[in-house]
């Protein structure tokens, strides 16, 4: 078992990037197309203290939603990843902290999202990845 394991290893960053980008995705899909955007994102950035709100609202929402479908293809995922690990930090450090560390409200979540795409960040997308066919 652990010799097909290992000689599998490879397949072991295609679902951590294809959760991610879904998650990604669906959050930035809530920012952009449900709501008032980029006003109801806009207004909570600023009752946290976010500078230039609006920039950012529209920055976050689509780095979330390019992004979680970057990560899926596997495009430019050490980049793209390392962007939404920095995303995720502020939003645990502005946002989640405060609650404590499980949901609804905690950093559980965000902290995993947070390890992965550093992981992603250090590691890169792996063998079915646009990043590894264009090599």
């Amino acid at each position: 078992m652990m010799k097909y394991l290992e000689k599998h290893a490879h397949l072991g960053l295609l679902p951590l990037r294809v959760v991610l980008g879904v998650v990604f995705i669906y959050h930035g899909y809530l920012k952009l197309f449900t709501g008032n955007f980029p006003g109801g994102t806009a207004g909570f950035f600023a009752s946290l203290g976010i500078p230039l709100p609006t920039f950012f609202a529209i920055i976050v929402s689509l780095l979330e939603f390019f992004g979680g479908i970057a990560l899926l293809l596997g495009l430019m995922t050490r980049y793209v990843s390392l962007l939404l690990a920095v995303n995720m930090l502020v939003a645990l450090l502005l946002v989640h902290l405060p609650n404590g560390f499980l949901v609804p409200g905690g950093i559980e979540f965000v902290l995993t999202l947070l390890g992965g795409a550093l992981t992603l960040a250090l590691l890169g997308g792996g063998k079915y990845s646009l990043d590894d066919y264009m090599k």
